[in-house]
Order: structure tokens, then sequence, then C-alpha cells
């Protein structure tokens, strides 16, 4: 099989930047970002054809069934909810939707959202782990009470509970492991990409930069000098271009076995707690003592997610409980007809 063209890749990546940036400037409402984009989609052309010259041939580019799909979800949704697959698919200038430049890399947030944007970060991962525990607590509580609805001996109940929590713990970790890997893996790609177009065109990538922050509000021989004093360091330019044209974070990218071991310890935490009443041997009493618990625990959880609402705490708690109530109660009472069916 033969290896793919890295100069023809380049070119196509270019050339899908130059289509889909001329599917956000038609899309996008403000003039500002109608001349970014369009200005975005006019160098990404211009780079386009660097790559032919040096290929020394006129590809015809015909954008793939993904690229036209993406374009059509920009014109119905709008290019600012489509900011995350925009920057998977090298499309720069995102950061034209954080607000106005503050400092380089740095943008300064206009309204009540994007200011909750700018500090959901420090409770994000608390939140994560809030909902972790939630959703083991919940799914397993209702597993339990399921195969005590249907009247099994307390080492079945037990074997089940742990059974449960095992599945739903190692499939909450693979899943993340495999969706943090992957977002970190095209993170690094674009990144990669990034430096090599940095080291090939810096001139390029400087006018690049410079209208990016033009357009977010730097007058643009101002704009033009911070650009070109940027791109006179590597890194602080591929850190610049990182974040102002692709929009990521290149110090946020997430560690997949760290994102991995939190799911399965904050699910583990949730589903052990209906278990421990027949653990720690209460035998008659489990069923009522667990339920007990995990309608104790879901109402905190409840509370504590409040923090993250805004809402009051003991509404907050008492939705929580119910949620959990209606769930348990409905798979008790499917586990009982099973049970009397099997009797």
């Amino acid at each position: 099989m033969m290896k793919p063209d890295p100069l023809f890749a380049r070119w196509r990546s270019e050339k899908t930047a130059a289509y889909l940036c001329a599917a956000v400037a038609a899309a996008e409402r403000s003039l500002a970002g109608k001349k970014l984009f369009n200005d975005m989609a006019g160098a990404a052309e211009e780079q386009a054809g660097i790559i032919a010259e040096e290929m020394q041939a006129k590809p015809v580019f015909r954008p793939s069934l993904r690229s036209r799909l993406i374009k059509k979800m920009i014109k119905t949704f709008g290019p600012r909810r489509m900011r995350a697959i925009l920057a998977a698919t090298k499309v720069r200038g995102v950061s034209f939707y954080s607000g106005p430049v503050l400092r380089p890399g740095h943008p300064m947030p206009t309204d009540v959202e994007k200011i909750g944007e700018r500090h959901r970060g420090g409770g994000g991962s608390l939140r994560a782990a809030v909902f972790g525990v939630n959703d083991g607590l919940i799914s397993n509580t209702s597993l339990v009470m399921g195969v005590s609805g249907a009247a099994l001996a307390p080492d079945a109940i037990v074997l089940t509970g742990v059974a449960g929590l095992l599945a739903g713990a190692f499939s909450m970790a693979a899943g993340e492991y495999v969706s943090v890997r992957s977002q970190r893996e095209m993170y690094e790609y674009q990144i990669s990409q990034e430096r090599e177009e940095l080291e090939l065109y810096p001139e390029e990538e400087a006018e690049e930069l410079a209208l990016i922050y033009h357009a977010r509000g730097m007058p643009l021989e101002d704009a033009r000098s911070i650009a070109n004093d940027l791109i006179a360091d590597p890194e602080a330019a591929l850190d610049a271009l990182t974040r102002e044209e692709l929009g990521l974070d290149p110090d946020n990218l997430g560690s997949p076995f760290g994102a991995a071991m939190s799911s399965f310890l904050a699910f583990t935490g949730g589903a052990v707690i209906p278990l421990l009443p027949f653990l720690l041997g209460a035998k008659a009493a489990a069923i009522p003592v667990a339920a007990g618990l995990a309608g104790a625990s879901l109402f905190v959880i409840g509370a504590a997610l409040s923090l993250f609402s805004g809402k009051g705490a003991l509404a907050g708690g008492a939705r929580m409980l119910l949620i959990g109530a209606l769930a348990g109660g409905a798979t008790y009472f499917i586990g009982s007809l099973f049970g009397v069916a099997a009797a």
C-alpha cells in the first residue's frame, strides 16, 4: 500500500481549511467575522498555492463528504456552536469567538456566558467527579433494588451488585480514556501541523495571527507588530498560534489515564454505597438500610450539584432524591414481577 504524499496531504488540508473558512464567513453575521474568515480563507488558499508549486502540480480539490457535512452544519447551527469541530478541522481564527483581545492568548470576556466559560475550568473536575459518583449510585442502587425485588438471596445480591459496580466502573473508565485520548491525539496532530507550517511559512503565519488580533479589536499595525515579535520566538509563536488560530489550550490537553482513573474511582465511590449494608452483614435490614443510604447520598449529591447550577440546595437535593427513588422503585417493582413469575 502506497504511503500518501505528505505535500499533497498538506495541500489538501489547506484547501479544506479555505473551504470551511469561506463557509464560516458566509454564515458569520458580523462584518469583522466575515472579513476575518474571508482573509483566513485567502491565506489558506495562498499556502495551498505555495505547496502546489513545491509539488510542481495542479491538483483538483474536491471537498470530502465530511467537509460538505460540516459546511451544512455551519449553515444550520452557526459557527459559534461549531467551534470544537472547526478547531478539529484546522479552521483558523476560531478564537474570534472568545471576545476582544486583552493581551495575546488571553481573551477578555464581554458577557455573562463568556465569564462563565472562563470560570468553569476550576470547578470542572469537581463537577465531573460529582456526576461520576451520581451515575454509580443511581445505576447500582437500581440494580440492587431490582434483584432485591426478585427475592434473591443476599449473597446473590452482593455478587450482582459487585458485578454491576465493576462493569460500570470499567466501562466508564474505558469510555473516558478513549474520549480523552482521541481528543489529545487530535490536539497533538493539529499542533504538530502548526509547528511545521511555522517553520516553513513564518511570514504567512505572522500575518494570519495579526488578522485574528485585528478582528478581535486590536489596531492592525499593533497586531502586526505583536505577531512579528511573537514569530521571532518559535515557542511563544507556536503557543500563540495554537491558542488563536486553532482555539486550543496546549497546557490543557488532559491525561487519558488520569481521566480514566478519576472516572473509575468516582463511579465506584457511588456504586459501593447501596452494597454497604450487605457487605457489613445487615441481613434482614439490608434492603431498607441500602435504600436509606442511597436516598441520603442522592440528596447530598443533588445539594452539591446546586452549587454549579445556582439553584437552592434543598430543591436540588429533593429533585435528585425523587429521581433516584423513581428509578429504584421502578426496578424493584419489575424485579418483584420476575420473582413472582419464577416462583
